[in-house]
């Protein structure tokens, strides 16, 4: 169940941080509706490197429609990569 607050509870920000934990964001709600996350920061960082890997994905399956694919003989080839 996702924990959810309102800002106004950062007043006593030490409760609010306890309640963080990896895989459990605190949801801070403004006027009623969702407006901040605090996260635990290794989760920060694992969403980002996931959506800087999505985006590389990405490029590369643009290029590949774009450009062409390689075979996997010439990826072998290309790399040197004896096949037996």
């Amino acid at each position: 169940m996702p924990n959810i607050k309102p800002v106004s509870d950062l007043r006593n920000y030490a409760e609010v941080l306890r309640d963080i934990g990896a895989g459990s964001p605190v949801y801070l709600t403004k006027n009623g509706r969702g407006r901040y996350v605090i996260q635990d920061m290794d989760d920060y960082e694992k969403k980002e490197a996931a959506i800087k890997l999505m985006m590389e994905l990405e490029k590369g399956r643009n290029s590949g429609e774009k450009e062409g694919w390689y075979t996997l003989e010439e990826i072998r080839k290309e790399f040197g990569i004896d096949a037996s």
